[in-house]
């Protein structure tokens, strides 16, 4: 059964008068302990796919089924990740993540307990009574990805995590997300512009066109887990990379 399912999405806005399209009949899907990527240029309409995953907006068209059920427009399905760690400032790094989790309906006790034993296995354990502005940018991504692994959610959405990181930050924040996610295996979908990072973390790949949206290509990524380091660096790494490249600048759907 697939964790999470797309069925013919379709999402349009109307701005100034006019009717723009976003995402054109996309269709999709997570299977269980799968980690997906939706790669695409800016704008494609990803992080609106998001909003639709999560209930906020609704589609046009078409349906979202979450581990079997119609979730059309429903929220609190999902977990969910944004760009920006969106931790609260007034609340210990323990706080933020036991408080995420009683909204769920984890027991207060063991939330508070769970909090403490994950942060520790992340080697955070001597920050948990600190307040999110002493942490690094990639510490505080730490924290928050770890919230969203740990609520009770069938799917894990994780919009563009590391985008605000420097270039040395964010791959070893890559490399930390796959040894933290490959012990605690969850559905997820992820959301990145950078044909790299999707290659080096995904099961597979929805390689999306510009706006308005649609699915030029399902790539199901050869490279066996757990990764090596040095997968970037492997022949066929380069050459999918050059292929999806050209593949988003050309900008049509190519038959698989």
């Amino acid at each position: 059964m697939h964790k999470l399912e797309l069925s013919g999405v379709s999402k349009s806005y109307r701005r100034r008068g006019h009717l723009l399209p976003v995402l054109d009949h996309i269709s999709l899907h997570v299977r269980e302990g799968e980690f997906v990527t939706l790669l695409g240029p800016s704008g494609s309409g990803k992080s609106t796919l998001f909003r639709l995953i999560g209930g906020v907006e609704r589609p046009d068209e078409g349906s979202i089924s979450i581990a079997g059920k119609e979730m059309t427009g429903k929220t609190g399905h999902v977990s969910y990740m944004p760009q920006q760690a969106s931790l609260f400032p007034w609340m210990s790094v323990a706080d933020n993540i036991s408080t995420a989790l009683v909204t769920c309906g984890v027991e207060k006790k063991e939330a508070k307990e769970q909090a403490r034993e994950w942060l520790s296995r992340i080697t955070l354990g001597d920050v948990a009574d600190e307040y999110p502005h002493v942490l690094s940018g990639g510490m505080q991504q730490r924290v928050s990805f770890l919230r969203a692994l740990l609520m009770p959610r069938d799917v894990m959405c994780l919009d563009e995590p590391f985008a605000a990181l420097d270039a040395l930050t964010r791959a070893e924040m890559q490399r930390w997300l796959l040894e933290l996610w490959e012990s605690n295996r969850r559905s997820v979908l992820f959301v990145t512009h950078s044909i790299e990072e999707a290659l080096i973390l995904s099961d597979r790949i929805y390689v999306l066109s510009r706006a308005p949206a649609r699915i030029l290509r399902e790539i199901t990524v050869p490279f066996e887990r757990p990764r090596r380091s040095d997968v970037w660096t492997l022949q066929e790494f380069v050459e999918l990379k050059k292929d999806v490249l050209e593949l988003l600048e050309e900008g049509e759907p190519a038959i698989v």
